[in-house]
């Protein structure tokens, strides 16, 4: 097997470790930075320990909270003509994927030309982006080890996946205090959407040994993980290893990229506004289901990794159980077992398809995809026609 393996963003995990972001910086030679995050967390007050070790180490900020749910272009071009207008070379996400997709567009442009969006697909960007600092505040996406950034453009009603080496952070800081206090729904959702990011990344045509180490490792760890942090909450040991695993399966699907979920919840994202995570969670059972004949072997490891005894079991019965797993899981956390119950109509039904088929996504899902099957698999979801 050929494949090529690199992730040059330096991870650091610890409880606390965010308020060392002061010393952090000095060794950047960083005397002032620009923040990137959105105003739920600054209500939340999670921005002020962070703020307090900057003025501790004399390193001056400016905030940039305009952070929106599935960051547009329009944001993004908007940040940066105040990154450019503050002087400030150095750039600091802190908060959820959107937070951590949107500086990445912000530093990247930075010494870039044109419009975000003219970056769209893989390989496009010329020039290495402001120095970015991401500390993830949930923990779902894995932006803070991926090389991408997803970006809506507003006119089109499409997410654009921009693709780049230059887009990896330079440090990732995984907190588990900063999300000890994440409500249940948005545990649940990141949650979910960090299983799926590591059910996809397994399965991905796009695999290496490397990688689907990283997944099905993500996966075994939010199986132990995931419930204790969605009902008990201040598990610190889970809130942890909920922040592990969803870096582990960012950096997994990073090498190998994803699948038809992600395919189609990008599209509905687009069009409806939907929160990725749930998109991704309602949606992940039925594209188990679609792609099982074409990977059981590999769903039956899933299958394993998530607490089933898969040793009296056929590969194609095993497969079932990963999907029975992942359906109850999602009940445990109050998702959603429909798109239509996500707000979802199917008189968009060819834009779905039409916009799901663009992504790069479905040439690596595991089974071979028209648009008739991206239309089967959307009705199926919206209808609950799993069995």
């Amino acid at each position: 097997m050929n494949f090529k393996y690199a992730m040059p963003t330096t991870v650091e995990c610890g409880l606390g470790i965010s308020r060392k972001i002061g010393e952090i910086l000095q060794s950047y030679q960083a005397d002032r930075v620009f923040i990137v995050t959105d105003r739920g967390i600054r209500m939340a007050g999670l921005l002020e320990p962070i703020e307090q070790c900057l003025h501790e180490q004399r390193i001056a900020f400016e905030i940039f909270d305009e952070t929106e749910p599935n960051p547009s272009a329009n944001s993004i071009m908007n940040g940066l003509e105040k990154l450019k207008a503050s002087g400030i070379q150095h750039v600091l996400a802190i908060g959820g994927g959107s937070s951590i997709d949107t500086a990445k567009g912000i530093a990247i442009m930075a010494t870039n030309s044109g419009h975000i969006l003219d970056y769209e697909g893989v390989g496009k960007i010329q020039n290495a982006g402001y120095p970015l600092i991401a500390i993830p505040t949930t923990a779902g996406t894995g932006s803070e080890v991926t090389a991408s950034t997803i970006v809506t453009n507003t006119q089109t009603q499409f997410k654009a996946a921009v693709i780049s080496p230059y887009l990896f952070p330079k440090l990732a800081l995984l907190d588990a205090e900063l999300t000890k206090k994440l409500p249940p729904d948005i545990t649940a959702a990141t949650g979910m959407d960090a299983l799926t990011h590591a059910i996809e990344s397994y399965t991905s045509k796009g695999a290496t040994p490397v990688s689907r180490a990283f997944a099905l490792e993500a996966i075994a760890m939010i199986g132990k993980h995931l419930k204790s942090a969605y009902f008990v909450g201040d598990d610190m040991d889970s809130r942890e290893g909920m922040l592990i695993a969803s870096m582990m399966a960012g950096a997994a699907f990073a090498q190998s990229r994803l699948g038809n979920v992600h395919a189609i919840s990008h599209t509905i994202g687009g069009i409806f506004n939907i929160a990725h995570g749930v998109a991704n969670a309602s949606l992940l059972p039925y594209v188990m289901k679609f792609n099982l004949p074409a990977c059981p072997e590999k769903m039956r490891d899933i299958a394993a990794a998530l607490g089933a005894d898969t040793s009296s079991l056929t590969s194609e019965e095993a497969a079932e159980k990963a999907i029975e797993i992942v359906v109850k899981l999602n009940a445990a956390l109050s998702i959603p077992t429909t798109i239509q119950q996500l707000g979802v109509t199917l008189d968009q039904l060819p834009k779905m398809v039409s916009d799901a088929m663009k992504s790069g996504n479905v040439l690596i899902n595991p089974r071979l995809t028209s648009p008739r099957d991206i239309q089967a698999i959307i009705e199926n979801a919206y209808h609950g026609r799993l069995y």
